[in-house]
């Protein structure tokens, strides 16, 4: 694939659904569910990047 038509469809990818879920476009809605997503994901992500630090620092001090 030709790099300057990646740089196009990756612009076009990352434009096109910002612009629809700002508020006032057809997906607003969409914008706001997607926003709660991430941020449940955000809090398991670190609660399970708190859980396997300290599976590891107990696991070195077993060695």
């Amino acid at each position: 694939m030709n790099k300057a038509l990646k740089i196009i469809l990756g612009l076009v990818l990352v434009v096109v659904p910002i612009y629809l879920i700002v508020p006032g476009m057809p997906l607003s809605d969409w914008g706001e569910a997607a926003w709660k997503l991430i941020q449940g994901v955000v809090t398991v992500f670190a609660i399970v990047l708190g859980i396997s630090l300290i599976v590891l620092g107990i696991n070195d001090l077993k060695n």
